[in-house]
Parts: structure tokens; C-alpha cells; sequence
């Protein structure tokens, strides 16, 4: 797993356009990398929403917003659609960057273990270098986590 302090580990996926989105793009800005199970779920809904309805607030703070979860571009755009999501969402399709990040882990529902997304997200600094990880997301709260 990774620690705070940790270099942010570098990527190439696709966003919900198709368009190319490297993690190195962003140095020199200040990065809220988002990973979420899945789109258009109530908890994952909750929490875009969250930053969706704060976007402002973390623009101010000079935060770029990047949301990642395993779905493909078409159930990104989609999403960014029906909730009018500001801030792109990364399809890792072939789960580079839920791997690298370590958030790719067995989970448990109804005594079921399979594979899955953990909720967590990484707040990048300029340098690339990883300022902190929330690991509790309050989907409804989120923004408030960030901005504490």
C-alpha cells in the first residue's frame, strides 16, 4: 500500500472521451485522484455529487479533480451526463491504475469475497508526491475531507 510521502505513481488511461490522461500531465497542480467502485451506484452517486456541488471550492484551492473507477468510457459519460459531473472520470478498464494505487482488493458482501475497487482516494501535491490518503470516504462529505 501506499504511504503518504510516497511519489504518486505515474498512468496513461483513457477518460470518458477517449482522450489520453497521464498522472505526470499534472505536475505543478495540486491532484484529488478519486477511486470509486462503480458508476451510477448510490455511495459512488453521493460522493461526485459531493465534489460535483463543491467543485467550486476545490478549484479555488487550486485542486484538480480525477475520478477513477473500472467502468468503461461509454458508463463514464453516462454518468457525468445524468449527474452533470464537472471533472473528468478515468476508465481503467484493465485496472492499471487501481493496481498501482493498491486500492484493487478482496472485499466481502453477504459473506461473498471477490475482487473489487476500496473507496479511497489520494490527494497529489505539485510535485507529484502524495500528500494524503483518505481511506474513511464520507460519500456525502467528501469535499469537507479534502478541504479540512
Amino acid at each position: 500500500m501506499l504511504q503518504k510521502g510516497d511519489a504518486a505513481p505515474d498512468f496513461e488511461v483513457k477518460d470518458q472521451n477517449g482522450l489520453p490522461v497521464k498522472m505526470s500531465d499534472f505536475r505543478g497542480k495540486k491532484v484529488v485522484l478519486y477511486f470509486y467502485p462503480k458508476d451510477d451506484t448510490p455511495g459512488c452517486t453521493a460522493q461526485a455529487c459531493n465534489l460535483r456541488d463543491n467543485y467550486d471550492a476545490l478549484l479555488a484551492k487550486g485542486f484538480v479533480v480525477l475520478g477513477v473507477s473500472v467502468d468503461d468510457e461509454k458508463s463514464h459519460q453516462k454518468f457525468i451526463q445524468k449527474f452533470d459531473l464537472p471533472f473528468p472520470l478515468l476508465a481503467d478498464t484493465e485496472r492499471e491504475i487501481v493496481e498501482k494505487y493498491g486500492v484493487w482488493q478482496e472485499k466481502s458482501m453477504y459473506g461473498r469475497k471477490y475482487m473489487g475497487t476500496m473507496r479511497y482516494t489520494f490527494v497529489i501535491d505539485e510535485e507529484g508526491i502524495i500528500e494524503d490518503i483518505i481511506t474513511k470516504v464520507d460519500t456525502k462529505n467528501h469535499t469537507a475531507q479534502l478541504l479540512k
